[in-house]
């Protein structure tokens, strides 16, 4: 206790007000899709990430638990100073295989890939070109780009979300500007389950010379060839971030692209820097993910299928899913009141849903986030809609 609390207590206090209190649940992992609480209730997971269900294959645990028995528990440094390991290039070299890009740098975690790349860039604008950079960026971003933008100190230029047009009107108005053209947009977006055009994003990225930075956290794995994600479908992504943390089951990023931004990245990205390397069982996990990737043609399939079912099911309800087209799929309920009530009566049946609300979404645009993996049964699949379906409709 101290003479602060007051103050952080009547903060929280008006979070609660609002209905944007976030608190933390510690839960157990009992198998693929399901968890159990510490009171003994078993719930299907439809909140996680893990789209393939790969957190639990075996190959990860075990190579995973493998590489920290013959290499130790941590780097004990960071990549600049002794916390290289052949291991760390030997993952990296996988990344840029999948992507077909020249090189991939690995990070701790995405929101620090993001949060990084963006200064960095903007430093190189600003060193070789004489100019801040100008940064041209879908409205929808995940607030790691946001960030990014704000520890870069650059103002954004935002174009509506997925809006090709808006973004070459905004580039053409600037075309004869001297910073370096950044344009940063999500290949499937977290909280809608869209796609972004990728192949059309090259083109205009091209026409004006512009830098094309794409997240593919939530398409690595999932979609494109083998799981490359949307980038595979299209040349002209300079930048690829993506994760290890999603599809593909484990821990970390990267970022993937050319030998000399990779280079440009090891000396002015500080969150690359600064940080401890990657531990020994984290790169395990992710190489054994990277070596299974190409041979989940079938478990990619099912969850695309997933996504199909629950789609049809609760549009033939009246329910609103946005233009989801991947394993992410939204529930658009409005009030963050209403989103909270749904989700906590679909755990009162077993099915562990999110509520997402303001400030993750805009206010008014609260909804059950839903998120498909492989290791859900079509069974699990048509039991949500229809008490989804049920429930949405008696709040």
């Amino acid at each position: 206790m101290t003479g602060f609390d007051p103050l952080f207590r009547q903060a929280v206090d008006a979070l609660q007000v609002q209905d944007r209190r976030r608190v933390l649940r510690p839960m157990t992992a009992v198998g693929k899709a399901r968890f159990e609480r510490p009171d003994g209730a078993c719930l299907v997971d439809f909140s996680s990430n893990d789209y393939l269900g790969l957190s639990q294959h075996p190959a990860l645990r075990e190579r995973a638990a493998d590489w920290a028995m013959r290499y130790g528990a941590g780097s004990g440094a960071s990549r600049l100073v002794t916390g290289t390991r052949l291991l760390h290039e030997q993952v990296e070299t996988r990344v840029a295989r999948l992507k077909k890009t020249e090189a991939a740098l690995l990070f701790a975690s995405g929101w620090q890939a993001n949060a990084s790349l963006v200064p960095a860039l903007a430093r190189l604008s600003s060193e070789q070109l004489g100019a801040a950079p100008l940064i041209f960026a879908d409205r929808l971003n995940h607030a790691s780009l946001h960030q990014g933008c704000a520890a870069a100190g650059v103002r954004q230029i935002r174009f509506r979300h997925n809006d090709l047009d808006h973004l070459e009107a905004l580039l053409k108005a600037r075309d004869t500007e001297t910073g370096l053209k950044l344009i940063l947009t999500e290949s499937v977006f977290s909280m809608d389950g869209d796609r972004a055009d990728v192949p059309g994003l090259a083109a205009v990225a091209e026409r004006y010379g512009a830098f094309l930075c794409l997240d593919e956290a939530h398409t690595t794995g999932v979609l494109g060839a083998h799981g490359a994600g949307l980038a595979s479908e299209a040349d002209g992504v300079h930048l690829i971030m993506g994760t290890f943390s999603k599809a593909l089951g484990g821990m970390g990023a990267y970022i993937a692209g050319s030998r000399a931004l990779c280079d440009w990245l090891i000396n002015s990205a500080s969150g690359f820097i600064y940080s401890t390397a990657l531990p020994p069982a984290m790169l395990g996990a992710a190489d054994a993910a990277l070596e299974l990737l190409p041979d989940l043609d079938e478990d990619r399939a099912r969850v695309a299928r997933h996504g199909e079912t629950l789609r049809q099911r609760l549009h033939a309800a009246g329910l609103m899913t946005g233009a989801s087209s991947t394993q992410i799929v939204p529930v658009l309920l409005g009030e963050a009141a209403t989103a909270l009530s749904v989700a906590a009566k679909l755990e009162a049946e077993g099915m562990l849903v999110a509520a997402i609300r303001p400030p993750t979404v805009p206010k008014g645009e609260s909804r059950l986030r839903i998120t498909l993996s492989a290791a859900h049964t079509e069974d699990d699949v048509r039991r949500l809609a229809d008490g989804v379906a049920r429930l949405c409709g008696v709040v």
